[in-house]
């Protein structure tokens, strides 16, 4: 009579943990193209990103992550690149046209709605409407000045370089009050020097004119 079999009990015989070798192994590394490799990022932050839906006239989250803006190395145009966290899906792709004009969300002041022609985003392209929320107000502020300025560059025209001014370090009062000193000390000596010169130009005189009387 055979024993009945438990599975879980440990085995006496010893277990065989089979290994097969890769028929084909993959050693070369494949670069993935992103379509990003020509442009220079000149503005990054994150944001949340929204579309209006038409059909069911509300707003749909599209995906949260880093807002960018691309300058493309050759043309010098200014797109606008943005991708989801994690999956790094692209839920933003348009180029920044003169026509946009960044209108501000009712009820926020960290917020933006603007309307596209065509985003790349999805294919085939769509026009939408857009609306970004950033964290604070400051970063919404700087995403708009960004935003018209790469419009600025888009339209062909002359960028505004902020302007550094120059400032000149001044002399700490200590020096200055030293220098002063050592003007007044040079002076001194000086009329000391002259002084000096003068009483012994008279002691040679008084010589001299006593001299004459003896004679």
């Amino acid at each position: 009579m055979t024993e009945p079999t438990d599975a879980l009990a440990p085995r006496t015989e010893e277990e065989i943990d089979p290994h097969y070798e890769p028929v084909i192994k993959l050693t070369e590394q494949v670069d993935t193209k992103t379509g990003e490799e020509e442009d220079e990022i000149i503005f990054k932050m994150r944001a949340k990103l929204f579309r209006f839906d038409s059909s069911s006239s509300e707003w749909k989250e599209r995906g949260t992550g880093d807002v960018r803006l691309l300058q493309n190395h050759d043309t010098k145009k200014v797109r606008l690149v943005m991708r989801r966290d994690k999956t790094l899906k692209v839920c933003a792709n348009h180029a920044i046209s003169a026509d946009m004009h960044l209108q501000p969300n009712i009820g926020s002041d960290r917020s933006w709605v603007w309307k596209v022609a065509a985003d790349y985003s999805e294919s085939p392209p769509t026009a939408e409407t857009l609306a970004i929320r950033f964290a604070n107000s400051n970063n919404a502020a700087e995403f708009k000045t960004e935003f018209e300025r790469a419009q600025t560059i888009n339209a062909g025209g002359a960028v505004e370089q902020p302007k550094v001014e120059e400032v000149k370090a001044e002399e700490p009062a200590s020096t200055t009050e030293d220098s002063a000193d050592k003007v007044k000390s040079a002076e001194k000596a000086e009329e000391a020097a002259e002084e000096k010169e003068k009483a012994k130009g008279d002691q040679e005189g008084g010589k001299e004119a006593g001299e004459e009387a003896k004679q």
